[in-house]
């Protein structure tokens, strides 16, 4: 057995959660199911619209279809053994601890700040066991330098920070592609912590 084999032998046992399927939660959904993370569940209530092309795993012919139906069509792609579960639903401190509770990790991918608010603090007050990965400050260009991980606790913030998405300053592929590799980085950071690769 080669060390992919191995990581993804240990990665099938996994479940990962991603609330918000737009530029970071579906650039990080595709990249955890090419490294084979076991059970992805994406919850999102909005549909794919011709503005998220330009950022989002996402394809024309999809304009008008729930992003989960759609993502889950895209990721059943990379890997037609997958397994997703698409949640279509605007999720709320009740419905997420139903879908997330039995996750080993939750990716926060949301653009409204109240919504990223909503899930750090149900998750720290309901399920403080369960780490989370946000996303905070991906809006513009450049500036590369200034995208970094810190981990406060059981959170862990990708993102410069400071950059808020407005006319000015909206976002665009390449930064959120960074910091959505980020935290799909991070995910795996978490999930293969106590992981070898035995030679």
């Amino acid at each position: 057995m080669n060390s992919m084999e191995q990581i993804r032998d240990k990665l099938k046992y996994k479940t990962v959660g991603i609330a918000g399927a737009g530029g970071l939660g579906s650039n990080c959904a595709q990249a955890l199911v090419r490294v084979g993370v076991g059970h992805i569940i994406i919850a999102d209530f909005d549909v794919v619209e011709v503005s998220n092309l330009n950022r989002q795993f996402y394809f024309y012919n999809q304009i008008g279809t729930p992003k989960v139906i759609a993502l889950k069509e895209n990721l059943l792609r990379i890997d037609p053994k997958a397994s997703v579960s698409s949640i279509h639903t605007k999720l709320s401190p009740d419905n997420l601890i139903r879908y997330f509770a039995c996750c080993d990790v939750v990716v926060e991918a949301f653009d409204l700040a109240v919504m990223k608010q909503m899930l750090i603090e149900t998750m720290a007050e309901q399920l403080p066991h369960i780490p989370v990965v946000c996303g905070l400050g991906m809006a513009g260009w450049g500036n590369s330098d200034k995208i970094r991980m810190q981990k406060l606790g059981n959170l862990h913030i990708c993102g410069d920070q400071e950059s808020e998405v407005s006319e000015m300053l909206p976002p665009l592929a390449p930064r959120v592609l960074m910091v959505s590799g980020m935290e799909a980085n991070e995910v795996l950071a978490i999930l293969l912590n106590d992981f070898s690769i035995e030679l």
